[in-house]
């Protein structure tokens, strides 16, 4: 059975700042808090990426908008990875970390659907990893052309040639 793990990418309290919240942020939090109590209750190994910007912007290391929000707090045993670019494997110590553990199978939720978890979701299948994109735990802001729900479903429909797309609540962890 292939070894799987939780990433969790950019679920940071910049962005969920009052009246630039991304789109559904409670529904989003909550699902994602379901899947990682689901995870942690399996041993499932837990991933957190941060995205870090210099000095002065949104998410300046050290800041309250750089923390990862408190509804998903992460645990001790939880990895935390920074990053700097959308890719969460370029420049960072993930897949590293990741083949110290054994993993194969990358389970990726987090926030920004049409950057971070697009890079990271085509990454990883580059990579030779397993992907499932939970479709119910990944968010964005609209754009001048499209809503958020629009990039949203868009990227769900297109990340299933990288990537297994299922709702959270039928994420099935494998037990080892």
């Amino acid at each position: 059975m292939t070894k799987e793990a939780l990433l969790v990418i950019d679920v940071q309290n910049g962005m969920f700042l009052e009246g630039e919240e991304v789109f559904k942020g409670d529904r989003v939090l909550q699902n994602l808090n379901d899947l990682l109590t689901r995870a942690r209750s399996m041993e499932i190994p837990v991933f957190y990426v941060q995205h870090n910007e210099p000095m002065g912007k949104r998410f300046e290391h050290g800041t309250n908008p750089w923390a990862i929000h408190s509804f998903i707090s992460p645990n001790m045993e939880d990895i935390i990875i920074q990053k700097t670019t959308p890719d969460s494997f370029f420049n960072t110590s993930l897949h590293e970390e990741l083949k110290k553990l054994g993993i194969e199978h990358l389970i990726i939720a987090g926030i920004q659907t049409e950057l971070c978890v697009d890079t990271t979701c085509r990454r990883a299948f580059s990579m030779g990893y397993k992907v499932t994109l939970v479709s119910d735990t990944h968010s964005t802001w609209d754009s001048e052309e499209l809503t958020a729900e629009q990039i949203i479903n868009h990227h769900n429909s297109v990340l299933r040639w990288f990537a297994d797309v299922y709702p959270s609540k039928d994420i099935r962890f494998n037990l080892l």
